[in-house]
C-alpha cells in the first residue's frame, strides 16, 4: 500500500510538473493579474468671461470587509471587535460630526461581504484614515461641482456618478447633450496583486494606457447676467402669479445666447431635491402660440414686396371676416384709418390681416420659413422643439386669419427671439448657439464656427421695420403704442407686445380667460447690440414690457451702451 501510495505521488507530480506545468502557471498568473481602469477627469464648463460653472474634482468612497478583518485579526490573536470599534472612530474623527460612529460601527459589525463606510471623501482623508487602517479600501470617485447652485442650471443639467461605469455621466441638460466631449477616454493598466487582496504588488504595473482628460466647454452665457434675468423673471413671474415663464438675451449681430431663464430652476448640487419638471429647459422645448409678437412676419414680408411702406394708410373696419371667423381687434372700434406704422403700434388684428392678404399666403409662408419658424434652431442643447406651423396644402379657410396675428402655430422663446434677431442685424438671421469654444486639456482653445446667417430680408427692409418698431414704445397723447413701460430713457427702442388666446381643452377652442404675454425688443434701436425675448404663461398681468424695461436696462450699465443721439422721431399712427 506504502508503494502504491508513493506511486501515485509520483505520478501527479509528474503531471504537474511538466504536462500541466504551463497551464496552471498562467492560471496562477490570471489569478493575480488585475486590469485598473485610470479614470480621464471630466471637462469643465466656464461662461464666456472664463467663470467656471461645472467642474470636477477628485475623491474616493471608502469600504471595508468585515469577515475579513475577523479572520485578520483572530490569526494575530487579537480581539476583532475592539479594532472595529477603532476603525469606526478612526473614520467618525476624520470626517467629522456629519458620520455617526455607532452607524460606522453597525456597518462594520454586519455579517455582509463588504460594507460601505463613505461614499465620498477627500483623497486626504481617505490617506488619513489609511495610514491607520490599510485595510479599508479607498476607490476612486468623481464629484461634480456647480459653484453657481442654481446659476443656469435648466442649461447646465446635471453629471454625476455612475457606479456601473465606475464614472460621471450627463444625466441632463448641456452635461448629457456632450457627454462624450466631456468625458474623455479612461487609461487602462495590469498589475499584480497579493492573493486574496487588492494591494499591489509593487514593480508589476505594465501595459499602461493613459487616460485622456475630457474637452472643456466654453459658453456663450455671462453668468452676472444670467443671475440677473433669472432672478428678475422669477420675480416677475411670482408677483404676477404666472405658471411659467422664460426669457433669452441674444447678441444682435451673431446670435450667441448671453441668457437663458425660466422661473423653475434646480440645484445641481442637491439633485435629490429636484423635481422632474425643473430639470427641462422650457426656453427651448416649451412651444407656445406667440400672438402679437408674430405680426413682425407680416411687416417684414409686406415691407420686402413692397405692397406697403410704414405711411401707408389702411381703413381699418371694426371687424373683419374671413371664411368661417370673425376677426376684432383688442378694443372697439368703427372703421379707423391706421397708418402701417400705427397697425404695429397699436397691434391691430384687422389691419394685420389686411396686409396679409396684400402680402399672399405663398410670400407669408416663405417669410415664415426664412424667421425659422417650424424648424429647431440646432442652438446645441437637448430636447429642442422645432415649434410648428401648419403646412400650406393643410389650411382650412380661416387659417390665415390666425397665423398672421400669431394663433395656430408655435414657437419657442429662442425661436422668437432669433426672428427679432434678423431684423435687429440688417435683415441676416444668425442661428443661436451657446457653445463658443472648446478648451483640450492643455489649455488651446478652439472657436467653434458661426453658423451661416440666413438672408431674411434686405437690410434696407429691416432697418424700415425697426424704425415702425419704435412706435410701440412711443408714450404721446392720441399716439401711443401697446409697450409704452419697456421705454427706457436715453435710448431708442423697437419692441412687439404679444397677447395669445391659450387653448382650453375642455372644448378644443380658444379660451378668453387664459393668455400667453409675450414681448420681444432690440436695444438699442439705432444700434442694436441686444434682443431680448419674453414669455409669461397666463400672468395676472397684460404685458411684459415692464419686465424687458428692467433687463434693459441691467444691459445698458452692464455693457456700457452708448445713449442713442437722440429720442425716436414721433410717428403717425392714425390717419384723418
Amino acid at each position: 500500500m506504502l508503494v502504491l501510495a508513493l506511486v501515485a505521488a509520483g505520478l501527479k507530480l509528474a503531471a504537474v510538473q511538466g504536462l500541466q506545468a504551463a497551464e496552471l502557471s498562467a492560471q496562477a498568473v490570471n489569478q493575480r493579474t488585475t486590469v485598473q481602469t485610470l479614470p480621464a477627469q471630466r471637462g469643465t464648463i466656464t461662461d464666456r468671461n472664463g467663470t467656471p460653472l461645472a467642474f470636477s474634482v477628485e475623491a474616493k468612497a471608502l469600504y471595508a470587509q468585515p469577515q475579513r478583518i475577523i479572520t485578520e485579526q483572530r490569526s494575530m490573536r487579537a480581539d476583532p471587535d475592539l479594532h472595529k470599534q477603532a476603525m469606526a472612530h478612526r473614520v467618525a474623527q476624520v470626517l467629522g460630526p456629519a458620520v455617526s460612529e455607532q452607524e460606522l460601527l453597525s456597518q462594520l459589525r454586519s455579517d455582509r461581504t463588504t460594507v460601505l463606510l463613505a461614499p465620498l471623501v477627500t483623497p486626504a482623508q481617505a490617506r488619513a484614515i489609511q495610514q491607520d487602517f490599510p485595510e479599508i479600501n479607498a476607490e476612486h470617485r468623481e464629484i461634480r461641482q456647480y459653484p453657481g447652485g442654481e446659476l443656469a442650471s435648466n442649461v447646465l443639467g446635471v453629471a454625476n456618478w455612475r457606479a456601473d461605469e465606475r464614472k460621471v455621466r450627463g444625466l441632463v441638460g448641456l452635461e448629457n447633450y456632450a457627454d462624450t466631449v466631456l468625458a474623455g477616454r479612461d487609461g487602462r493598466r495590469v498589475v499584480d496583486t497579493a492573493e486574496g487582496s487588492d494591494a499591489v504588488i509593487p514593480g508589476s504595473e505594465r501595459a499602461e494606457r493613459p487616460p485622456i482628460p475630457g474637452t472643456g466647454l466654453e459658453l456663450t452665457l455671462d453668468s452676472d447676467l444670467q443671475f440677473t434675468v433669472a432672478q428678475m423673471l422669477r420675480d416677475y413671474a411670482r408677483k404676477y402669479r404666472a405658471k411659467g415663464a422664460s426669457a433669452v438675451v441674444l447678441d444682435a449681430h451673431t446670435g450667441e445666447v448671453y441668457a437663458m431663464a425660466n422661473d423653475v430652476t434646480f440645484d445641481p448640487n442637491n439633485l435629490a431635491a429636484a423635481t422632474p419638471e425643473s430639470l427641462g429647459n422650457p426656453a427651448v422645448s416649451a412651444p407656445f402660440e406667440p400672438g402679437s409678437v408674430n405680426k413682425v412676419v407680416t411687416a417684414a414680408a409686406g415691407i420686402e414686396s413692397g405692397v406697403v411702406t410704414p405711411d401707408t394708410v389702411l381703413p381699418v373696419p371694426g371687424e373683419l371676416r374671413v371664411a368661417d371667423r370673425t376677426v376684432r381687434d383688442a378694443w372697439s372700434h368703427g372703421t379707423v384709418n391706421l397708418t402701417f406704422t400705427g397697425v404695429l403700434a397699436l397691434s391691430s388684428n384687422i389691419g394685420t390681416l389686411l396686409t396679409a392678404q396684400r402680402v399672399g399666403a405663398d410670400r407669408f409662408v416663405d417669410m415664415l420659413n426664412r424667421m425659422g419658424l417650424g424648424q429647431r434652431t440646432n442652438v446645441g442643447l437637448p430636447g429642442e422643439s422645432a415649434g410648428r406651423v401648419p403646412p400650406h396644402d393643410q389650411w382650412s379657410g380661416s387659417t390665415f386669419a390666425n397665423l398672421p396675428i400669431g394663433q395656430g402655430l408655435s414657437m419657442t422663446v429662442l425661436q422668437m427671439a432669433g426672428m427679432y434677431q434678423a431684423i435687429a442685424n440688417d435683415g441676416l438671421r444668425i442661428p443661436p448657439r451657446i457653445v463658443s469654444a472648446e478648451i483640450a486639456p492643455d489649455g488651446t482653445q478652439t472657436a467653434i464656427p458661426q453658423p451661416a446667417g440666413v438672408r431674411v430680408v434686405s437690410p434696407q427692409t429691416a432697418r424700415t421695420v425697426r424704425d415702425m418698431l419704435r412706435a410701440v414704445v412711443q408714450n404721446e397723447r392720441g399716439q401711443r403704442g401697446t409697450g409704452v413701460e419697456a421705454a427706457l430713457d436715453g435710448y431708442q427702442i423697437s419692441a412687439k407686445t404679444g397677447t395669445a388666446q391659450k387653448v382650453n381643452p375642455g372644448c378644443g377652442c380658444y379660451s378668453n380667460s387664459n393668455y400667453w404675454i409675450t414681448f420681444a425688443g432690440i436695444l438699442p434701436a439705432d444700434a442694436p447690440r441686444f434682443v431680448v425675448g419674453i414669455m409669461l404663461d397666463d400672468p395676472a398681468v397684460g404685458s411684459a414690457a415692464p419686465l424687458f424695461h428692467q433687463i434693459a436696462s441691467y444691459l445698458a450699465g452692464r455693457y456700457q451702451i452708448p445713449l442713442s443721439p437722440g429720442p425716436s422721431p414721433l410717428a403717425t399712427l392714425t390717419a384723418p
